[in-house]
């Protein structure tokens, strides 16, 4: 049977990829070392928190929400007497356009260009009160390259989006240790996420009793029938607020920007790894 699939979703399968190129390719972890950011930790955290200013680790917990605070705190504020957010915004958008250029070498430009007048207008018509992330990168300066805006503006609704998943997420009164045994429960092991969000055995543990006692868990740390109906709503929660931009759209835009980001897509999961510990979608 086929699956029913909210377009917001399907979108967002679309266009995750092409934001995620920041995180894995090797342009972007050579362009954030040549601003000062060396270190994988350091330009992740200095790239995705320079839209916010010259912070401190505590917005950043709070913004990022799965990451233990002791990680954020490695980090922030001591990337900023390395390269100023500035300098930082500089090196991901150079990072990721590089990226993009060997990555989509044999996209058509008109298909780039129809995905980014598409993304843009979807930008444009975004609603970010309440989701800081989005609103910070959305006030950003639009770049002048056909690739700097395609990644500016997929980079803008996938934290629209994920702004408005953390909400959901608060909204089950979880927090971001037990969000990631959740998922974990679901569909990704446990050696993937835990290491690169920072959180010790003790905190891990913990968050799953917890989730036991709930009832989300079985004692064997599977997901009981509560639980997996509690993250279906949860996930419908997500889909539905991130969905009211695309309601400004025909149902033959929609079909023309997914037809026109699929092989952009394509062609950037192709260079991600298999596995991937931020939430991407399977290559399926």
């Amino acid at each position: 049977m086929t699956q029913v699939v909210h377009p917001a979703r399907a979108l967002w399968w679309l266009f995750e990829p092409v934001h995620a190129l920041t995180y894995f390719s090797p342009e972007a972890r050579a362009a954030y070392e040549a601003a000062g950011l060396r270190g994988y930790w350091r330009g992740y955290f200095g790239g995705r928190s320079a839209p916010l200013g010259t912070v401190d680790a505590a917005p950043v917990v709070a913004a990022f929400f799965n990451f233990a605070p002791q990680m954020v705190e490695r980090a922030l504020p001591e990337v900023w007497n390395r390269a100023t957010p500035e300098q930082a915004l500089q090196a991901r958008v150079e990072g990721a356009t590089a990226a993009l250029q060997r990555v989509l070498v044999d996209v058509k430009p008109d298909l780039i260009d129809r995905s980014v007048e598409l993304l843009e207008r979807a930008v444009d018509g975004l609603d970010c009160c309440g989701r800081v992330l989005a609103a910070a990168n959305a006030d950003l300066p639009r770049p002048r390259t056909r690739l700097a805006r395609l990644w500016q503006a997929t980079t803008v609704l996938r934290e629209h989006r994920g702004d408005g998943h953390v909400a959901a997420l608060v909204s089950e009164g979880l927090d971001g240790c037990e969000a990631l045994v959740l998922r974990c429960a679901l569909d990704t092991r446990r050696e993937i996420l835990q290491p690169h969000r920072g959180w010790t055995d003790a905190e891990w543990d913990a968050a799953t009793e917890r989730l036991i006692d709930r009832h989300w868990l079985a004692p064997d740390g599977s997901l009981t029938a509560d639980g997996r109906r509690r993250h279906v709503a949860l996930e419908a929660a997500t889909d539905l607020a991130a969905a009211r931009v695309w309601t400004h759209f025909h149902r033959a835009e929609l079909d023309d920007l997914a037809t026109t980001l699929r092989p952009i897509a394509t062609a950037c999961r192709a260079d991600l790894p298999p596995t991937t510990p931020i939430g991407l979608p399977s290559a399926a």
